[in-house]
């Protein structure tokens, strides 16, 4: 990996000074605040001018609202470490940051503008995205990262599917499967590099004991074959062979997480989020293939991926990046901590009211886990993505990130 470039040609604010900043930001915010509007708009108690029904809404927004953001803020900082170039910043990340707005923006008042409108505004900012991921990664010849782009570029393709299928048939069933599958590509990708790094470094010092096995061939043929098996999934979510296909994946994501040594992170609360985090993945597949087969709804998958791994993994990434590229101390304190348990405990409520395991009332309490989770969050570090890089973060402010 590339050496972190400098930032001495920019003099401008430092909200806008690396791409995790605003956009971690936001993310943090549609995530909290989108469910908390969720609930009550889902219920009938409010309305949102928008041309998607009420749950495409809230799929639409948590997938290309706040997971957009969050891949966002990721790519716009690991792309310079994986270049050797300067990062975006200034006035191209604020142009960034606006398509992001817009496209919210627009999304939630289709009803009024017309879905068509709504569709082209939204699109921009994924387009914007993949198009910068794609001139530094080109112009650095990064090119074994061509693939991250990839995926991107799938993505917001799939953000147009969704807008045209909602409006042809009423609903984005497809066109949801689709965006769920390409971000969880993403998750297992790119959560099977950084986990095991992450874990390595922080272990290899320490010695006594087995460390996480780095990406290897095994790795590359769970990607592969989770790929098959969502593309089934995707296609005929209730076949026999889709129930298979995601069953076996199932296996193969548990085996992968324990190679990567999780049980000797227990004392560093940065690193067993992550494996937590990962956790949910070869839950999700083992839910949906149980849905497959009649034997569990669907929604109980979906929200072990989307809430459990989508949630879990971009919270633990967003803090973890955020610290240590402002120049703070890898320290989760007592606020981040409880942002991580809130959200936890948020997804695993959301997947029991999906299995019906609880409370009527348990699906209220689940969004409000999550959503104060990533509020929290977005108020513990409004200071970090708006101050300056600090050369060395004093114990005592540590405690209270």
């Amino acid at each position: 990996m590339a050496p972190r470039p400098g930032l001495k040609t920019y003099h401008g604010h430092p909200f806008l000074s690396y791409g995790f900043r605003p956009l971690f930001l936001l993310a943090a915010l549609q995530a909290g605040l989108a469910i908390l509007v969720w609930l009550p708009f889902v219920a009938g108690i409010i309305n949102v001018p928008t041309a998607f029904a009420p749950v495409d809404w809230h799929v639409h927004e948590m997938l290309f609202g706040y997971q957009a953001a969050a891949i966002g803020g990721f790519l716009l900082t690991a792309i310079p470490n994986w270049t050797g170039r300067l990062p975006v910043l200034g006035t191209p990340l604020l142009v960034l940051v606006l398509a992001w707005l817009g496209g919210r923006l627009a999304v939630s008042s289709s009803a009024w503008i017309g879905w068509e409108l709504a569709m082209v505004g939204d699109a921009l900012f994924l387009l914007l995205l993949a198009g910068a991921a794609i001139r530094e990664i080109v112009a650095g010849r990064n090119w074994r990262n061509l693939k991250v782009v990839a995926i991107l570029c799938l993505l917001c393709t799939t953000n147009v599917a969704f807008h045209v299928e909602a409006h042809l048939a009423g609903e984005g069933v497809y066109a949801r499967r689709l965006a769920i599958a390409t971000i969880l590509m993403l998750v297992a990708l790119i959560g099977g590099r950084v986990i095991p790094s992450f874990t390595n470094n922080w272990l290899a010092p320490r010695g006594g004991g087995r460390l996480p096995v780095p990406f290897d061939t095994y790795d590359k043929a769970v990607l592969v074959m989770t790929g098959l098996a969502l593309t089934l999934w995707v296609v005929r979510p209730d076949s026999g062979a889709s129930g298979l296909a995601l069953a076996g994946c199932a296996v193969l994501h548990l085996l992968r997480l324990a190679r990567w040594a999780g049980d000797r992170t227990w004392r560093n609360p940065l690193l067993v989020i992550l494996h937590v985090a990962y956790l949910f993945v070869p839950l999700g597949f083992a839910l949906s293939a149980a849905a497959s087969f009649g034997l569990a709804p669907a929604g109980a998958g979906l929200h072990a991926w989307t809430a459990g791994a989508f949630g879990t993994l971009t919270l633990a990434v967003m803090s973890r990046a955020s610290l240590g590229h402002t120049g703070r101390a890898l320290i989760a304190g007592r606020v981040t901590q409880a942002c991580y348990l809130l959200v936890v405990v948020g997804s695993l409520a959301r997947i029991a009211s999906a299995l019906d395991a609880g409370p009527p009332l348990l699906l209220d309490a689940a969004g409000l886990c999550w959503s104060f989770g990533f509020i929290g969050f977005a108020i513990a570090y409004w200071g970090v993505f708006t101050g300056p890089k600090v050369a060395q973060k004093a114990p005592s402010t540590a405690r209270r990130a």
